[in-house]
């Protein structure tokens, strides 16, 4: 037995992709790029070439238990963890960490959000194993980073330190989105990284973490640690969960501990976390538009992001240059490539106006 084991972090709404990424059907379970399959079923597909599919878990909202087994069917019941409230990436990993523990305390995890794109499949399944020998042999926490390639605001960036065990460096510093002109200070560098929000570690290492860094959320599980695995699990959850704190695996423990380390890969990832995001990699035309799944015909319009979801309907275009088109249900949505940070204000404000149905 390998010991090894995936976590997949699916249960976030995606607000900035609003209006495709809806409360009821949020990004994970949409296929973005029309090619059969949604991100969350892509995340998974990647793992299972090196993980067996009965040793990898999704962590989601109770609201979306259907989907998941609807997209997921091969996963038993307990292999999807419902959170009954959104609690961030903290509660939602112990929550994991407790329940795999339970199943086996030798456990090395992988944690992964269920929205990233790999473009080089076979350098990332290589680096996932590296990884795991790592924690396997190391009481580390481990982290990836990505060499950045550009001067990019929308993520969180890793310091290296010149500390090594092998290829792995130990991390000085964890920074929040910098502003332009520190992005472009830390990629000229050379020792920054991008911060990919995936995780390895031993089960013991991150609960003792959690332990000694957010104290709190650890007593809460351990009252319940004899209920993990078993038919007492989901009701245990149901009334401790939503005291959980809510706060980040960043900030609650990665940022205080001083046994984490880094793993520097190009493994081509992105994290499909905005519209920019999927317009950086999307096929462009000759204008440079990237259309997704959409009939279109465009005049004079150049750098635009355009995606439909009514596949019979035809978006005729002219003039535009560097906006979102995205139409899904009852919103359309046209925004500045560059105000896209206000999308979720967007949102907001039509709730407010219009009500519940435009969330």
């Amino acid at each position: 037995m390998e010991n090894k084991y995936c976590v997949i972090m699916g249960g976030g709404i995606g607000s900035r992709f609003w209006p495709f990424s809806r409360e009821d059907n949020p990004k994970q379970f949409l296929d973005f790029f029309g090619i059969g399959r949604s991100l969350l079923q892509m995340t998974v597909d990647r793992f299972a070439k090196i993980i067996p599919m009965e040793y990898i878990y999704i962590v989601t909202n109770q609201r979306y238990a259907d989907l998941v087994k609807k997209q997921l069917p091969l996963l038993r019941n307990d292999q999807i963890l419902l959170e009954p409230t959104r609690r961030n990436t903290a509660p939602c990993i112990a929550y994991a960490a407790y329940h795999i523990k339970a199943c086996n305390p030798k456990a090395n995890i992988v944690v992964a959000p269920s929205d990233h794109l790999i473009l080089k499949e076979e350098e990332f399944l290589s680096d996932i194993q590296k990884g795991f020998d790592f924690v396997k042999n190391n009481d580390s926490l481990l982290t990836l980073g990505i060499k950045p390639s550009r001067p990019e605001t929308g993520y969180g960036y890793i310091q290296r330190d010149d500390m090594m065990i092998g290829e792995f460096a130990k991390v000085k510093t964890f920074t929040e989105k910098p502003n332009l002109e520190l992005a472009k200070i830390f990629q000229a560098s050379g020792e920054f990284y991008w911060n990919s929000g995936l995780f390895l570690w031993n089960v013991n290492s991150i609960i003792n973490a959690f332990h000694k860094f957010l104290p709190d959320l650890a007593a809460r599980f351990d009252m319940g640690v004899n209920k993990f695995n078993t038919p007492d699990e989901a009701e245990f959850i149901k009334d401790n969960f939503p005291y959980s704190p809510n706060v980040s695996i960043d900030y609650g423990v990665m940022e205080k501990a001083d046994n984490v380390y880094m793993m520097c890969v190009d493994f081509g990832w992105a994290d499909l976390g905005t519209w920019g995001s999927v317009f950086d990699i999307a096929p462009r035309d000759e204008s440079n538009n990237a259309i997704l799944k959409t009939r279109t015909l465009i005049y004079e319009s150049e750098n635009n992001i355009i995606s439909l979801e009514n596949q019979n309907r035809l978006a005729v275009i002219q003039g535009l240059n560097d906006f979102i088109v995205a139409e899904s249900g009852n919103v359309l949505l046209i925004c500045k490539k560059e105000d896209e940070d206000r999308i979720k204000q967007y949102m907001a404000d039509a709730q407010i106006k219009y009500g519940d149905e435009f969330k």
